[in-house]
């Protein structure tokens, strides 16, 4: 609550429209594709904030945040939902109790939730952050469920399915996943998942604009979320995101991700021998997965390496990119349900970023 008491008092700046004049022709190019997304109506709205060697590079609002009001969209404050961007948050959490020796990856799952029921197969905590523990996805309408569930309770929706595999066998991509995870932070950890990402990542980074999302609450400058039709955009259903909030419940920005991201690169939350174990593609029957624990580990077309994280949740999609050999950190997010835009931005958009210098 004293999160929320303070974010209400933040007070923000001006209205006007961020309006950056990008010298090199690359970042010109990149403007110019981000605008037809708009103008072409194929999202409400974008920010994006690229960071390069700490620096910004290029960082800007496109669309509304709210059509009826046409309200603008402001990189630095306004909020969309991270979706999946969520999980390297979350895992960032949890890195940093794997430091401080609070959680075991390696240890089973039920050393610290016991009362889970138990599965034909042992799973560790390492399995689950990667996806290779055989956990089920959403069925149905659970995508968009909206019940007031905490974590604990919310296992009631799966906890009794059978595994799809044997843990380490196969690779199922989910969100459930990180509902155990984050349940196992809270028991091994005596506090709430939630409280432990703030004091331990969100307040150390100043992500300030970064915080769960509260159903019957809209906080200053939050986005309407929408989802796209052959008729336009319409809002998009109501949602109750708070149970799986360390797989895709946060709002955030794109300025505040970015922050995210250049930690990641310094080692200021936790250091590199941690770090890259959870920066590291899982490798299963041989082949390596392309995602590490909560975070995704591959190559962009052109083979160039980066982790981070693609998210698309009711309302919300999500880009978060960290290329370590070019210090360069990408965060765009969309308010809408999965727009079909990222062939263009792979394809069209962040190439274009590579080539940008940081102005003065």
């Amino acid at each position: 609550m004293q999160r929320l008491l303070h974010y209400f008092r933040r007070v923000f700046g001006s209205e006007k429209a961020p309006e950056v004049l990008y010298t090199d022709k690359g970042l010109e190019q990149a403007d110019f594709l981000l605008h037809q997304l708009v103008h072409q109506k194929r999202i409400p709205g974008l920010a994006i904030t690229v960071l390069k060697k700490g620096d910004v590079l290029f960082q800007k609002g496109y669309g509304y945040a709210d059509l009826d009001t046409k309200t603008l969209v402001y990189p630095e404050k306004t909020l969309f939902r991270s979706a999946s961007a969520s999980k390297p948050i979350a895992a960032t959490a949890l890195a940093k109790m794997v430091s401080e020796g609070t959680i075991d990856l390696d240890a089973s799952f039920y050393k610290y939730v016991p009362y889970f029921p138990k599965k034909e197969f042992d799973f560790t905590i390492r399995q689950l952050a990667a996806h290779t523990a055989g956990i089920r996805g959403y069925k149905g309408k659970e995508y968009a469920l909206n019940k007031p569930l905490t974590i604990q309770e919310s296992i009631d929706i799966f906890k009794n399915d059978p595994l799809l595999f044997a843990p380490g066998s196969g690779y199922h991509y989910n969100s459930f996943d990180w509902v155990l995870v984050s349940l196992a932070m809270q028991e091994a950890g005596g506090i709430s998942f939630a409280d432990y990402v703030e004091k331990e990542v969100l307040e150390p980074l100043s992500m300030i604009n970064t915080l769960p999302e509260e159903p019957g609450i809209t906080f200053p400058n939050q986005a309407t979320f929408y989802t796209r039709r052959k008729s336009g955009f319409k809002k998009a259903t109501p949602v109750d995101n708070r149970f799986k909030l360390a797989g895709g419940g946060y709002l955030s920005t794109s300025s505040d991700l970015v922050k995210l991201g250049q930690a990641c690169l310094e080692h200021k939350i936790v250091g590199q021998e941690v770090i890259a174990q959870f920066l590291t593609t899982q490798i299963v029957d041989g082949k390596p997965t392309y995602y590490g624990l909560g975070w995704q580990v591959s190559q962009d077309n052109i083979g160039r390496h980066y982790y981070g994280h693609v998210g698309n949740c009711v309302g919300g999609y999500s880009n978060f990119f960290v290329y370590p050999e070019h210090e360069l950190v990408i965060a765009l997010l969309i308010n809408c349900t999965d727009p079909k835009v990222q062939l263009n931005l792979d394809n069209d958009v962040y190439p274009l970023l590579f080539s940008g210098k940081p102005l003065g």
